[in-house]
């Protein structure tokens, strides 16, 4: 009996593709295709992102360039965005649906219903991809927004939902600004140099963050047309120096969700959460520098022609 064949990629090296990372679809580059145990796996650069996102994925991440999967893209986005105001701004669980939604496959067939049992540990098998089963079993990393910190998120969310004004762009004081604060507050304390290397590491990898997920995750409907302009009047300016404390504040409520998707060990996890949560104690004590409803802006009535 003749042995099995591999099976035939779906893809092809240098091709452009769409691709799940956490809850969403981004546009990607298949870089290079390896074939393991009748498995195909291909090695994803994420389009604009550093290469440190790189990554090994197996082909049910990954779907064709084309208007059928773009719409899905942005479906997922709606999807997702209206679970952050409908859900996280409200403090209400959130919702199974979008994980249903969002594991859709190749061939369409949902993945977020199917029942799995509780995982306890986050180790990969193969360190250089993770299966289906792992990447669809990844339970979200809990980031706890203090309570001094909420009434923020919802103030935010009417001012602009519902108030329809902005928040003041450039930002009066960026979210460099704060991370660099931060950073020095840290280092005044007299930590180790170990411990101010952390820090470092820790600030780089929220600045990170915030400008990857800023455009698809951090913005309420409203603010998509003020980000346009951003973009056009600022093309070679990092988000994190335009916007302000109020979308940094944002990202931690998005943030756990990505960080499930993290080659991390459940001690490195522990310690790098205990940092962000420091963090968070950080804009606590100096929330009333950070936040004011003084920041934001009627929007004019042109602007809201733009944004229907």
């Amino acid at each position: 009996m003749a042995p099995k064949q591999d099976p035939k990629p779906k893809f092809q090296e240098g091709e452009r593709v769409l691709c799940f990372h956490g809850p969403l679809l981004y546009e990607a580059k298949c870089v290079r295709i390896n074939i393991k145990d009748k498995q195909v796996k291909y090695f994803i650069h994420y389009s604009g992102w550093n290469k440190n996102w790189d990554e090994w994925v197996p082909e049910s991440r990954v779907l064709k360039y084309v208007d059928s999967n773009l719409q899905k893209q942005k479906e997922l986005q709606k999807a997702n965005q209206d679970h952050y105001v409908e859900g996280r701004m409200r403090g209400v669980a959130p919702s199974k649906k979008i994980a249903a939604v969002q594991q859709k496959n190749v061939d369409g067939t949902s993945t977020g219903d199917m029942p799995h049992p509780p995982r306890k540990k986050r180790a990969r098998v193969d360190p250089t991809v993770e299966s289906e089963e792992t990447f669809i079993n990844r339970v979200e990393v809990k980031v706890k927004i203090p309570e001094e910190l909420k009434p923020w998120l919802v103030d935010d969310w009417d001012l602009i939902t519902r108030q329809k004004q902005l928040f003041h762009l450039p930002a009066k004081k960026n979210v460099d600004d704060v991370l660099e604060d931060y950073a020095t507050y840290k280092k005044s304390r007299g930590n180790s140099d170990n411990k101010e290397f952390a820090v470092n590491e820790v600030v780089a990898g929220i600045r990170e963050y915030f400008n990857v997920m800023l455009g698809t995750q951090l913005l309420y409907k409203f603010e998509r047309p003020q980000y346009a302009e951003i973009l056009a009047n600022h093309p070679d300016t990092s988000m994190s120096k335009i916007y302000g404390a109020p979308h940094l504040l944002r990202l931690f409520v998005r943030i756990g969700a990505m960080l499930a998707y993290t080659p991390l060990d459940e001690k490195s996890l522990a310690l790098l959460l205990s940092y962000l949560q420091d963090f968070l104690k950080y804009l606590v004590k100096n929330s009333l520098s950070l936040f004011s409803a003084s920041d934001y802006e009627v929007a004019p009535p042109e602007y809201h022609r733009k944004a229907v």
